[in-house]
């Protein structure tokens, strides 16, 4: 008989705050490796399966989850903010990861690993050695959603409490509500100087139409210059899960892990 593929084993279930969040954990060698996902992203998309798979060749610990509302996790999207999905986050962290870890975060995941960091240093927990940002929107309902309202999506908030937007990634259509945006303003973290404590590496596609390189960009502008390293792909959609993107990820993890402290 041969083994049941991990992926495919029936998630860990965490309840936080009365969610129940989906988790996959793999133990191994660290640097752990701690995916987290973008908006409306679940954690067996192509980048977090080859993360998995690289992670078991490499024996290396490997820690991810779904958001409240997304994938397998319970709850509904609607419901969720950067405060509650930061709040499951950080639970699962606290519960699964051991020893020094590098965060993996993916769009608005970016945003989620940087107030990670934030409070986790508050806590005086100093496990985070590494970052890796791929297509990083932290602040992006200010940064990004906020200056473009529409009058029509405006009003929506004002009355219905959200609007919806089409998916170029999904059937059904993007949620943005005014819960969501408010607490984004609470969250935001490029408001000035941001304190890693670590090296951070930016995967940032040129041809993203979703997140310009500007923001990257702006980013970069606010972290340490000496730990911070940007890769600019200069056909790189918002995905990057083409091959040779999924290849670039896997190297740039890699050699985040062998730095170490």
């Amino acid at each position: 008989m041969t083994a049941t593929p991990p992926t495919f084993l029936p998630p860990t279930f965490l309840n936080v705050d009365g969610s129940r969040i989906a988790v996959r954990h793999s133990a191994g060698s660290t640097p752990g490796i701690v995916w987290l996902g973008g908006y409306k992203s679940d954690m067996l998309g192509t980048k977090a399966e080859t993360l998995s798979d690289w992670t078991a060749k490499e024996g290396r610990a490997f820690l991810r989850h779904d958001y409240s509302g997304h994938g397998e996790s319970g709850g509904a999207f609607a419901d969720g903010t950067i405060s509650t999905w930061l709040s499951q986050s950080l639970a699962v962290f606290r519960k699964f990861a051991r020893g020094d870890q590098i965060l993996v975060g993916s769009s608005m995941g970016a945003w989620i690993a940087l107030r990670m960091v934030q409070e986790l240093r508050k806590a005086g927990d100093a496990n985070v050695v590494g970052l890796v940002l791929l297509a990083p929107a932290p602040d992006f309902t200010s940064e990004l959603v906020e200056p473009v309202l529409t009058e029509a999506q405006k009003r929506d908030l004002a009355e219905k409490g959200f609007f919806a937007e089409p998916s170029d990634y999904s059937a059904e259509p993007y949620i943005y509500t005014r819960a969501l945006i408010e607490d984004g303003r609470a969250n935001r973290v490029m408001t000035g100087p941001i304190d890693t404590h670590c090296p951070v590496h930016i995967l940032q596609g040129l041809a993203d139409p979703d997140v310009p390189s500007s923001h990257a960009l702006k980013l970069v502008s606010l972290l340490p210059a000496d730990d911070v390293t940007l890769s600019l792909i200069p056909d790189g959609d918002h995905r990057l899960s083409r091959p040779q993107d999924l290849d670039m990820l896997v190297r740039a993890v890699g050699d985040m892990a062998g730095r170490g402290k």
